[in-house]
């Protein structure tokens, strides 16, 4: 079970959230994004014991998942392998509006911030991190891959100074390491500065692994 002591459940503007405050004077806000049939308390296994200057906040994504919890796309698009641009820009657009208005509430600079994401909620931050790169600071990257409608954006360079972690499993048989290995390929084509941990798990993150994460966001 995900640790959730020292965190709050709340609902603002219609979303429900599980939220970790700072004390720190200048908070910088770290965005959990759950992957597929997820929730709001999937993602704090990962987030425990990060530097107290995070401020992380934990969506639930907006559409019931066909096969229980919760989804960033629709049901009907769940299994779409190759979302059309439009639509990962919709999604993105949602998020970013989502993170200035909470941000501007609690008070937060959010005008840069750090993401993390797991498997489909690794896809979304990718796709965060491609097509707001102004925006986005460190990128954690678990069991994830980039989204196939982002390929015509590599040539633009938009990855540019930005620091990303990946982990991955070579037992997974949801994002398969071979996708996982071809999608490092596209974030360093893209510009980005990728940290890669890869161990023999499956469709999780190892202890290993998580070790090295909480290094990247400490640093």
């Amino acid at each position: 079970m995900p640790d959730l002591n020292n965190t709050s459940l709340i609902s603002f503007n219609n979303w429900t959230l599980r939220i970790r405050k700072s004390t720190h004077p200048a908070p910088r806000l770290l965005l959990l994004i759950h992957g597929l049939s997820g929730d709001e308390n999937s993602m704090w296994v990962f987030a425990h014991d990060l530097p107290a200057v995070y401020s992380i906040v934990a969506p639930r994504a907006p559409h019931v998942a066909e096969l229980g919890g919760y989804s960033w796309r629709p049901p009907q698009f769940e299994d779409m392998d190759r979302p059309p641009l439009d639509e990962l820009k919709l999604i993105a657009q949602v998020l970013i509006r989502w993170v200035d208005e909470y941000s501007l509430s609690a008070g937060i600079d959010a005008r840069v911030f750090d993401v993390m994401g797991f498997s489909q909620g690794a896809a979304i931050s990718n796709l965060l991190a491609f097509l707001y790169p102004h925006r986005i600071g460190k990128v954690g990257i678990l069991a994830g891959f980039v989204p196939s409608g982002l390929e015509e954006l590599v040539s633009q360079h938009p990855l540019v100074g930005k620091t990303f972690f990946v982990a991955h499993g070579t037992k997974d048989e949801r994002v398969t390491i071979d996708r996982a290995r071809a999608s490092i390929e596209i974030l360093e084509q893209a510009g980005a500065k990728v940290t890669y941990c890869e161990d023999e798990v499956g469709h999780k993150l190892s202890v290993t692994c998580l070790r090295a994460l909480k290094n990247f966001l400490a640093n």
